[in-house]
């Protein structure tokens, strides 16, 4: 079984960029262009694991990450925020938020694989 990933970024060449990146290194790969459309996602595909980027219109990514975390089916899954900016009051509203963790812009592959593995394996072994 792969393990599911929603990337949630209302930049369409991150979202692209990311799911190759995410599918070439074997992953199954959901997009969503913003909170919204990933809110409805979430349901119809179970993700094991959701970057959402902070700055989004509409529903910004904290706002997303804490609709995610009160979801009692999805409390469990490991929230990723994605950020240009790499401040310590974001980080911490991240946290706020319910996120697990705090990547930057630009990333490579193997960040997000690394991060996918530390949360995504851990969870696998709780619940499994």
């Amino acid at each position: 079984m792969s393990t599911k990933v929603m990337i949630v970024d209302d930049s369409n060449t991150i979202r692209r960029t990311t799911e190759a990146l995410l599918s070439k290194a074997g992953y199954e790969v959901v997009t969503a262009a913003d909170g919204f459309e990933a809110m409805s996602l979430i349901l119809d595909h179970d993700p094991d694991i959701i970057f959402v980027d902070i700055m989004m219109p509409r529903l910004d990514g904290y706002q997303t990450c804490s609709l995610i975390k009160s979801n009692r089916q999805f409390r469990e899954t490991p929230v990723i925020m994605l950020s240009s900016k790499d401040g310590l009051f974001d980080r911490a509203r991240g946290r706020v938020a319910g996120s697990e963790e705090h990547v930057n812009k630009p990333f490579t592959q193997q960040e997000l694989v690394e991060v996918i593995n530390r949360h995504v394996r851990r969870e696998r072994r709780a619940t499994g």
